[in-house]
């Protein structure tokens, strides 16, 4: 089963760079703070829907995921 994570540290620079708090980022996306919370923290993993949420919402491609998102077995 290949499971695939959020680079936080990564996201969290994107965010900054757009003024944009977790919260805010949050909202955008239509999940709940406490979601995000664990998105950022490792603990869940965002389903492929919200994958896609979170490339657009950066204004991303497909082809940058790598950049966003990790990919462990």
């Amino acid at each position: 089963l290949v499971k695939v994570s959020l680079k936080s540290g990564v996201l969290k620079e994107k965010l900054a760079r757009r003024n944009m708090s977790q919260n805010c980022f949050a909202l955008k996306l239509k999940v709940s703070n406490g979601y995000m919370s664990q998105l950022f923290s490792g603990t869940r993993n965002p389903s492929p829907k919200l994958r896609g949420k979170i490339l657009s919402a950066l204004e991303l491609v497909e082809t940058d995921f790598d950049e966003v998102f990790k990919i462990r077995n």
